[in-house]
């Protein structure tokens, strides 16, 4: 695994803060795994939680078409090695609130993580990991707050200057169809569940079967708001007059190369964002040369996008020899 490998030091460890929460948790039927409910943000977030109270926060963030269930294999392996990990449900994806100001570009995903992290009571030692629109939550966390982040890891969306230069790829353009119908007035019509699971479907390693995952997912996006709040996201994605100016900071902080080092992965089959785009021809060095110095990145083969599902023994194994670094 190629990488930087000079890596910037983080702040020194704090003592972890008391947790501020408004939280009940219940069993879940995943071995070690509870669910709770937090504010931040101004949002009640529910979320999923494995491993000891007092443990380094790890905030683990979903994408579309997907829900905080995707890190069932992670959690575990996160709370073995004595970490807090927490997996909310984004703005918007049940049981998570519906933002009143219908806020959902990067940057108010990116508030949400630092505010996750102080209602958490996480300190300097915490770990920001995002998947999809995770990842610029992700992203913009550890670049606009460094302070409250040791590391952070991305999965199967590249830094924003590495993930513009995709859209000028024939292919890609092909494979990002959804986005552009998610501009238009059809998006509600069609963001159902057979066009979800065509989405996972497409997305992953031929032969694989998600039904599980695209269940959890609508679950999360079973009513028109729900939806609305989902196609939300490409519409801010796309069209600057939707973006809440409040979130302005942290919308600049996505794009910005921050000082914590990042891990990247992204699977070889990844039918959503191509391999190819990313990584021509296997080299990753584009990902890199975009990322803060001491940050690595690899490609995770027979991984499709949904790279933690379909490969979590590999990814499991990466994340964590990282955090421990």
């Amino acid at each position: 695994m190629s990488g930087r490998m000079e890596e910037s030091r983080g702040p020194s460890r704090g003592r972890r803060g008391t947790v501020a929460r408004d939280a009940t948790r219940e069993a879940d039927a995943m071995g070690g795994i509870t669910a709770g409910s937090v504010k931040a943000n101004g949002l009640e977030f529910g979320y999923l939680e494995a491993g000891p109270q007092d443990g380094p926060l790890v905030l683990c963030l979903h994408g579309f078409p997907d829900s905080a269930h995707t890190w069932r294999h992670l959690l575990p392996a996160l709370a073995a090695a004595g970490h807090r990990a927490v997996a909310p449900f984004l703005r918007g994806y049940a049981p998570t609130s519906v933002p009143p100001d219908g806020a959902y570009q990067g940057g108010a995903l990116a508030a949400d993580a630092v505010a996750l992290h102080e209602a958490l009571g996480g300190a300097d030692d915490a770990v920001v990991i995002g998947h999809d629109w995770g990842a610029f939550a992700a992203y913009g966390a550890a670049a606009a707050a460094p302070e409250r982040w040791r590391r952070a890891v991305a999965l199967a969306v590249p830094p924003m200057p590495v993930l513009g230069t995709t859209f000028l790829d024939y292919e890609q353009l092909k494979r990002s169809f959804y986005i552009f119908l998610f501009q238009t007035p059809l998006a509600e019509m069609a963001l159902d569940e057979a066009f979800v699971a065509g989405l996972w479907r497409d997305w992953s390693p031929p032969g694989t079967d998600h039904a599980e995952d695209v269940g959890h997912a609508m679950d999360c996006l079973g009513t028109p708001e729900r939806r609305a709040a989902a196609i939300g996201y490409y519409r801010a994605m796309l069209d600057p007059s939707r973006r809440v100016e409040r979130f302005a900071a942290e919308e600049e902080a996505v794009a910005a190369v921050g000082t914590r080092p990042v891990l990247y992965l992204h699977g070889a089959d990844d039918g959503c964002l191509g391999a190819d785009a990313v990584a021509p021809g296997g080299d990753l060095g584009r990902v890199l040369a975009a990322l803060p110095d001491g940050s690595q990145a690899a490609l995770v083969p027979g991984g499709g996008h949904f790279l933690q599902l379909d490969r979590p023994d590999e990814v499991n194994r990466r994340i964590l020899a990282w955090l421990a670094a």
